[in-house]
């Protein structure tokens, strides 16, 4: 029943595993639980699930937190979609905080989704100064927001999802 298979095809794409696919591209994800604690910084390369409590800072490419999660420190990420509780600052290209998330700390952000129903204490900051600048020096009647942008001419990036 639980033997051990004859060799496998000289080919491991064929009938290949997805996830064993996945390490062939050297992409990986972590998976932190719910029933574990973590008390310092986290740094990886990978994507990164939170289910669990992490008492430091995370610097990670992509990050998931799960609803019943806690994190205590800083985040850094490429992208972020939380859902659970957050105290620290948060500096994310694409942000997304859902409807369960507690937020209590500043966000910088290039893209921000805020579900309606969460939580944020704190100050809200694109990330983007050197374009909003570079577009600050643009002509005052291209600043002057009848265009929909805002008055330093950058584009509003904030979505609400429903």
């Amino acid at each position: 029943m639980f033997s051990k298979k004859p060799a496998d095809s000289p080919h491991p794409s064929v009938g290949a595993d997805p996830m064993a696919m996945n390490n062939h591209s050297n992409s990986t994800f972590s998976v932190i639980g719910s029933d574990v604690t973590i008390k310092g910084d986290i740094s990886a390369s990978a994507d990164l699930h939170v289910d669990g409590t992490i008492e430091g800072d995370i610097a990670c490419s992509s990050l998931v937190q799960g609803e019943s999660s806690k994190i205590s420190g800083s985040i850094e990420a490429e992208t972020a979609r939380l859902s659970g509780s957050v105290e620290g600052s948060i500096n994310a290209r694409e942000l997304v905080i859902l409807k369960t998330a507690r937020i209590d700390g500043d966000v910088h952000y290039d893209a921000l989704t805020i579900e309606q129903g969460a939580q944020v204490e704190g100050r809200f900051a694109n990330r983007k100064p050197k374009q909003a600048q570079n577009q600050a020096k643009a002509p005052a009647g291209d600043a002057a927001g009848k265009d929909g942008t805002n008055p330093d001419g950058s584009e509003p990036k904030l979505s609400l999802a429903g």
